[in-house]
């Protein structure tokens, strides 16, 4: 039975961040699903996404872009389905590291001058890029009138899903096989440090994007679903 595709978009993005890439994988007759992940808690989120991989009833590659890297990493700990993880310009957190943890591992990134949050009724907090400082953050490698779009969908996420760190038995990347692909110019995870994750993980294979941003399955979908494609063909 060929994999099915469950893609996991991460903040400041939306479902429809796939679109390209889904294209890519319906041409192959791959079956894909892009998850509405809700950003909220790490351990909510990962619980939907896991309920997702449980109704496809067959075997998963689960791919996390960003922040949902986090998400897909705590979700495959408990989802016997998963049979291979794709991080896209996304972090693999080992037990206890958090996404503003991992940001600040090594220089580069420019996310945090970036942000702009406001309370939430429940006395959290919400973050989200400011707009003007989107095109250059998140997507400098796309058109300004495309970027201008995605800056106003951005999907906001909450401080408290960025600070919670990785909370399962053991990294689901050291027993499932790993794929990685990032954007050599990527604002918001330095590519260093894709690189030390990917390394870390042992990933079967490792493929950084020239002149690509963080928004790369945007911008190059060509190249995130060749990786994802690697990773069904191996499965």
């Amino acid at each position: 039975m060929t994999a099915t595709v469950v893609l996991v978009h991460g903040a400041f993005a939306g479902s429809d961040s796939w679109e390209g890439v889904i294209e890519g994988l319906q041409t192959r007759g791959i079956t894909a699903i892009a998850v509405a992940n809700p950003l909220r808690s790490l351990a909510g989120d990962a619980a939907y996404v896991r309920d997702v991989v449980a109704s496809v009833g067959g075997p998963v590659v689960l791919v996390g872009h960003s922040y949902g890297g986090l998400v897909i990493t705590q979700a495959a700990a408990d989802a016997s389905a998963v049979q291979a993880l794709v991080y896209v310009g996304a972090f693999a957190p080992a037990i206890g590291e958090s996404a503003f943890e991992l940001s600040g591992k090594f220089p580069g990134s420019t996310l945090a001058e970036a942000l702009e949050g406001y309370p939430l009724a429940d006395g959290g907090v919400e973050l989200r890029i400011a707009p003007a400082k989107f095109p250059a953050q998140f997507a400098a490698d796309l058109a300004p009138e495309r970027t201008t779009a995605l800056a106003a969908t951005q999907r906001p996420v909450t401080e408290a899903a960025l600070r919670a760190g990785l909370d399962v038995a053991g990294e689901p990347w050291r027993t499932v096989p790993s794929w990685f692909v990032w954007g050599a110019e990527d604002r918001n995870i330095p590519a260093e440090l894709v690189r030390y994750m990917a390394e870390r993980a042992g990933a079967r294979q490792a493929t950084e994007v020239p002149g690509a941003s963080h928004a790369l399955a945007v911008s190059r979908p060509a190249e995130v679903t060749a990786t994802i494609l690697a990773a069904v063909d191996a499965v």
